[in-house]
């Protein structure tokens, strides 16, 4: 599939999803205690940390390649990713209401923005070009 049946915009998606991925991986062997991958609202650490995280960086290299290649079934994953990060956001926001460790209103913002406007962007687009997907 050409690149152009792609275009700027899931090619970005691909490229920062991947990223994403790169950094999930990352997250058992942070120093930090703060840190973690955080899973349906809730910051991981220990074993669910070393677990989850790569998981789901797995997840999103699988999601990168399909975007990457067009193919169809990335579309239910797409779906399914968009759907979890709403859920997510949504469920940490709820339980870190008020939290010292709660990042600033306007850090949350951008990040629920970006969060929610690549993840439900690129089930967006790949939903409107299932035509193009093989």
């Amino acid at each position: 599939m050409p690149d152009k049946a792609r275009g700027p915009i899931l090619t970005t998606f691909a490229v920062l999803f991947l990223i994403l991925a790169l950094s999930n991986f990352s997250k058992p062997f942070h120093l930090d205690p703060k840190a973690g991958f955080v899973f349906f609202g809730m910051k991981t650490h220990g074993i669910a940390n070393v677990i989850l995280a790569p998981v789901f960086g797995l997840i999103l290299i699988v999601y990168a390649v399909g975007i990457w290649r067009m193919r169809r079934w990335v579309l239910p994953i797409a779906i399914a990713y968009a759907a979890y990060v709403i859920l997510n956001l949504l469920l940490y926001s709820i339980r870190n209401t008020g939290s010292p460790n709660q990042p600033s209103s306007l850090f949350m913002i951008g990040y629920i923005v970006i969060a929610i406007g690549v993840s439900s962007g690129s089930a967006i687009l790949l939903y409107r070009r299932q035509s193009q997907l093989v």
